[in-house]
């Protein structure tokens, strides 16, 4: 079981992506904008990020690169969810510094599963 902090500022996405991870066996934290999930990330000290791209004030590109270069959370893995797909939009979020971009809507075994492989690399 790991702790996850969920930043999307979608209440049907954050509710939904809640319950997959807890049945999953995961403890989540909600943040619903990018500086509530900043705020959150230092203050929680999570597993693990899922990140939003398309946020009201502060993108989740944005996000991901001050998370990476702030001392406490520069090692926290980061799994971008995001209805933005194309292939550049995939290479931002790598760049960024997320470990792996999902489509939404994502299936909850494909959400499971990536979170799952992150978790396990960032532990290797």
């Amino acid at each position: 079981m790991a702790k996850i902090l969920l930043i999307d500022d979608e209440p049907d996405i954050v509710y939904l992506v809640k319950k997959v991870l807890e049945k999953g066996g995961h403890q989540v934290e909600e943040a619903y904008t990018g500086t509530e999930g900043l705020l959150k990330a230092e203050s929680e000290n999570p597993a693990l990020i899922v990140l939003d791209i398309l946020m009201p004030d502060i993108s989740g590109w944005d996000v991901a690169k001050t998370l990476k270069s702030q001392d406490k959370t520069k090692n926290t893995p980061i799994v971008m969810l995001s209805v933005k797909n194309s292939h550049h939009s995939i290479q931002k979020s790598f760049k960024a510094g997320a470990g792996a971009h999902l489509g939404k809507p994502a299936k909850s075994a494909e959400i499971l599963s990536t979170v799952e492989k992150v978790l396990n690399e960032d532990q290797s």
